[in-house]
């Protein structure tokens, strides 16, 4: 993984400084630099556009925001830190006494040499974010204070999403989404998307794959929302997912268990942390988060589950500008990417078998899969050898019933239950 650690360091690198929204150029110029790593495919879904009970704003561009004194200093700079700038702030020239001021800054009531991140998405405004140390200046120049921001909104403009489409023998797909909204925060989540990105190269790279991927870079919310409006067919039939975000930080691995506690997902990725010996948290689905709201309301229903490192809300730099590149490190990425696909291996592996003789049972003795000699048999309740494992799996295989299912139903290994199944598909009793 060290080779991948540098990589992705490099590209946290590249990728920070980028001012990111949900909407505008710097959305693009990231999934650019994501080309680099695996072919995405960017799609643009125009302004005004209604999906469902909302409508894609207007895209915003913003090319520089300052306040500066009456000596041409200046005191806020959008070009130091683009968290500086509340997210869609409408465009000002202005010069104004701080009183006026006052009421468009926001500053984090607990970390004093932070810059907090806030947004004005669906109401037109502006404003700035500071340290306590920048208010107190503004505070005593008092008056004179020029405030510039440089932005615009464009009716014509489009929400961009990324996507790459990867088949698996089957045709059943998983999804995996991740979100690129956010400006220069590290964890939150330029992680998330740098990750998704290395999991889809690698998952390009695999030619055993039984599963078909759904990979997806959208802005939060609102991204996510456009992308079912848009794909609603295809996205009402995914049953299982994972929501790729903050998985960075230098703290503990966690994950947020699905909406249903008891589908496979969430024992799959409990099965992986055991594997590799790691103490985690379990946070409980909670409406409340990212992009599983959306993928998991009535109408899509899918089971999403994320594992974090260092989970959003849990972190005290969260949505603050101390989310940098001193807290996140692609070691740690890499770290994450390893149990990310570590997982996948598991729900790769967990595909439905059709029994293709359901009518009574499958004749064994003319597939020689039945002792030669009848009448000596005596079936043991709970039995495990091969003959019970074979009669229960055909009787279990309808189509519907998982591996992980049966597994579960019949208290056998996932590992066995595969070669009973390669072994019947070889017999041309049972298919995919």
């Amino acid at each position: 993984m060290r080779d991948i650690a540098v990589e992705i360091d490099n590209y946290i690198k590249r990728l920070f400084p980028i001012c990111r929204s949900i909407t505008g150029p710097g959305n693009r110029e990231s999934l650019a630099i994501l080309q680099e790593i695996a072919p995405i495919e960017i799609k643009e879904y125009p302004s005004g556009t209604p999906v469902y009970d909302w409508v894609i704003p207007h895209e915003w561009r913003v090319r520089d925001a300052y306040i500066r004194n009456s000596k041409g200093e200046k005191l806020v700079d959008f070009q130091a830190s683009n968290v500086h700038l509340v997210s869609y702030s409408e465009p000002v020239a202005k010069t104004m006494d701080y009183e006026e001021l006052e009421l468009h800054l926001h500053i984090h009531p607990e970390l004093p040499d932070a810059i907090p991140y806030r947004t004005s998405y669906y109401k037109r405004d502006w404003g700035f974010c500071v340290t306590h140390s920048q208010r107190e200046r503004l505070r005593e120049e008092g008056e004179s204070l020029e405030v510039v921001i440089d932005s615009e909104f464009d009716e014509r403009g489009s929400l961009s999403v990324g996507e790459v489409l990867i088949p698996g023998k089957t045709g059943k797909e998983i999804l995996v989404s991740t979100y690129i909204c956010h400006p220069s925060l590290a964890n939150d989540n330029l992680s998330g998307a740098v990750m998704t990105a290395f999991l889809a190269k690698d998952l390009l790279a695999r030619t055993d794959l039984m599963h078909s991927y759904r990979i997806v870079f959208v802005p939060e919310t609102i991204g996510a929302i456009a992308y079912c409006a848009m794909n609603e067919d295809v996205m009402k039939r995914i049953d299982t997912g994972l929501v790729v975000t903050t998985v960075g930080g230098p703290g503990k691995f966690g994950y947020k268990q699905s909406y249903d506690p008891g589908h496979h997902v969430n024992a799959m990725i409990e099965e992986v942390f055991k594997e590799e010996g790691l103490d985690y948290i379990t946070y409980p689905f909670d409406i409340h988060g990212s992009d599983e709201r959306q993928y998991s309301s009535q109408g899509f229903r899918i089971n999403i589950a994320s594992i974090t490192k260092d989970k959003y809300y849990e972190y005290p730099y969260y949505h603050t500008s101390l989310d940098n590149l001193d807290f996140v490190s692609g070691e740690q990425i890499a770290q994450s990417l390893g149990l990310y696909l570590d997982l996948i291996r598991l729900l790769d592996r967990n595909v439905c078998y059709r029994n293709l003789y359901p009518n009574c049972e499958v004749m064994l003795s003319k597939h020689d899969l039945y002792p030669k000699s009848g009448g000596a048999q005596v079936p043991r309740i709970g039995g495990k050898d091969e003959l019970d494992l074979i009669l229960w799996f055909l009787f279990l295989a309808d189509g519907t019933h998982t591996l992980a299912k049966i597994s579960h139903t019949m208290g056998v290994d996932i590992e066995a239950l595969e070669s009973i199944a390669a072994l019947l598909s070889e017999k041309g009793l049972v298919s995919l």
